[in-house]
């Protein structure tokens, strides 16, 4: 029997988060989700316009993945390039059809944290967004991700959540405020996030904009997402275990990233999971 690490089944859940025919961009840094990207080109959406993070490059066929995405060699053989104007443009036009966001914290509501830790005071400051929260806005819907969904307890006996109640400080904008204001009642022509990806399950967001569990890995269940989320979340009529990726699929991931460059995402305990397809 073959099988597919958790890594891989993650990114295969990522990469259906993809429609065929949209300009896609990945921003920064991941490797999960560059995996993705390419993987989704290479299978059921060929027509997708890639933008390559950092490079700006459109449709580029890298030979394999970089350990940084600010290199260029994740450029060759690009169509074009753009400059960072041209890219904020073409989102404020509409034309970003997807965009993928990940954070310190994720709340129950899509927001995003990727700016500071402490609330009334400062604990830690973090590396800012980016461009996180124009584009949060404008493009048309967004895939948000964490492989550090499973939570950690700390000397006091209290766990560390990723996805929380309530974020310290808002980077990039979800489906409501802290003052409960729905983002249908914001400016914004973006539709927010549809899909939160984790290595714990899936969520999607239902029409309150709240995260909605639909789908479990085969070695998880509704209890133990529940232990390691701190927001309450709904849990829809029609659960299902996520599909996994076929052997070529797989072939693929594992040609793609001959370095291992995504396992870097992962906690080693997690590297262990293993799922027959």
């Amino acid at each position: 029997m073959n099988k597919c690490s958790i890594a891989e089944a993650m990114i295969y859940q990522l990469a259906l988060t993809i429609e065929d025919g949209g300009l896609v961009f990945h921003g920064y840094g991941s490797p999960l989700v560059q995996i993705a990207l390419h993987l989704a080109k290479r299978t059921h959406a060929p027509n997708i316009i890639l933008v390559a993070g950092a490079t700006y490059a459109v449709n580029p066929t890298p030979v394999f993945l970089t350990p940084t995405s600010n290199d260029a060699a994740m450029a060759i053989d690009a169509e074009c390039t753009l400059d960072i104007t041209e890219l904020f443009d073409l989102a404020a036009s509409g034309r970003m059809s997807r965009m993928f966001l990940s954070g310190l914290q994720i709340d129950g509501f899509g927001n995003l944290n990727v700016s500071r830790l402490g609330v009334d005071r400062l604990s830690l400051k973090l590396a800012g967004g980016g461009g996180g929260c124009n584009l949060s806005c404008d493009a048309q819907h967004l895939t948000l991700w964490t492989a550090a969904h499973r939570t950690e307890i700390d000397i006091q006996g209290k766990r560390r959540y990723r996805l929380v109640k309530h974020c310290d400080f808002i980077t990039s904008v979800g489906h409501k405020t802290v003052d409960g204001k729905p983002r249908a009642a914001m400016p914004y022509q973006g539709k927010g996030a549809n899909r939160l990806v984790t290595e714990l399950a899936v969520f999607d967001f239902d029409e309150k904009g709240q995260a909605r569990l639909i789908e479990l890995y085969p070695d998880t269940d509704v209890e133990m997402v529940k232990t390691h989320t701190e927001f309450d979340f709904v849990v829809s009529s029609t659960l299902s275990v996520v599909p996994l990726p076929d052997a070529g699929m797989v072939a693929f991931m594992r040609s793609f990233d001959p370095l291992g460059v995504h396992r870097r995402e992962f906690r080693e305990s997690e590297l262990k999971r293993f799922f027959d397809y």
